[in-house]
């Protein structure tokens, strides 16, 4: 009775001293390098990934490596990261394709994009131009449709793949105009914006740090913008609404940081906070505009919140367009 005593205090003392270790761990995070994956190379999420890390880096006074795992519609990284510790030292930026659109695309998936991560914060939005290549005579976004309609079938799209963002939004218009355009897939938005130059496709979506200064070079047409408001980088262009589709709406690429799932409230709280307070200095939100993005810091619920309500709406999209990943 006396050594069950003995031992009962001891596990109680043991408990205790773990209990007030676990949130000394977390305030002393990070103690060595961090490791922040994306699945983009060259991308805005892969620039705007490594500005962040940098400026974490010299908050924490430790290394933040940022790695490239592209491949297999850029969700070779999530894959990675859902399987890795959740100690705090190997982070996700990932974006709309890998995680709100991935799920309700690809029947294998390696990672379940709600289960298996603990969302952080979102990290910024970015509108996208509707352009066209000069040879397009339409000289605006009704007379676009108007011309699309007299050619079913007959006019396409450029697409930075199955599934990306400039992907999803083509198909929402070919549904909202009522309109039947192909699409053409290229690997990413890059080399669907040089087609669109060459001519080799009529038309396309494209992120605003891609499109933009083609379209201020005179090099291709700009029809509309699919954000609510008219961007301060290019204010005469209108959004989709001004320019006759309200029925629209407004569509946005993101990207956002994850912690592998079980990682410790308190070190995703952390991070949450320091990734809030670097969004919100003037360098970071000029850093993102540049790259013609927003920066859309919010607690780790806020974002979950909104993961859920964007595959919801993808799923209804993909569904309704028998969009597939071939």
């Amino acid at each position: 009775m006396h050594a069950l005593r003995k031992l009962s205090l001891a596990t109680l003392i043991a408990t205790c001293d773990l209990a007030l270790a676990v949130p000394t761990m977390a305030q002393d995070y990070p103690t060595k390098p961090v490791r922040v994956i994306t699945g983009n190379p060259g991308s805005m999420t892969d620039i705007v990934t490594r500005q962040l890390g940098q400026r974490l880096g010299e908050r924490w006074g430790q290394p933040v490596v940022v790695e490239n795992r592209g491949g297999a519609g850029i969700t070779v990284g999530s894959g990675f990261v859902a399987k890795s510790p959740p100690d705090g030292y190997t982070l996700l930026i990932a974006d709309r394709t890998s995680i709100a659109v991935a799920p309700n695309l690809h029947k294998n998936l390696s990672y379940d994009p709600i289960r298996d991560f603990a969302p952080i914060s979102l990290v910024a939005v970015a509108p996208q131009l509707l352009v066209a290549h000069l040879s397009v005579p339409a000289v605006n976004l009704r007379e676009f449709i108007g011309y699309v309609k007299e050619r079913p079938g007959a006019v396409d799209y450029a697409s930075a793949g199955p599934g990306t963002a400039i992907h999803i939004t083509g198909e929402l218009l070919k549904q909202v105009a009522g309109i039947d355009m192909v699409p053409i897939q290229y690997k990413g938005g890059g080399a669907a914006m040089i087609a669109i130059l060459s001519g080799e496709v009529k038309a396309g979506f494209g992120l605003m740090p891609v499109a933009l200064p083609h379209v201020k070079a005179g090099k291709v047409k700009a029809y509309a913008i699919t954000s609510k408001q008219r961007s301060s980088e290019a204010p005469d262009i209108p959004t989709m609404a001004e320019a006759g589709l309200p029925s629209f709406g407004s569509e946005y690429y993101w990207m956002g940081m994850f912690a592998p799932a079980h990682t410790q409230a308190a070190i995703v709280g952390k991070l949450n906070r320091d990734i809030v307070e670097i969004l919100q200095t003037p360098a970071m939100q000029a850093t993102l505009r540049a790259q013609g993005a927003e920066p859309a810091p919010g607690t780790p619920e806020e974002f979950a919140a909104f993961i859920k309500t964007e595959t919801a709406k993808l799923k209804k999209l993909i569904e309704l367009t028998g969009m597939r990943a071939d």
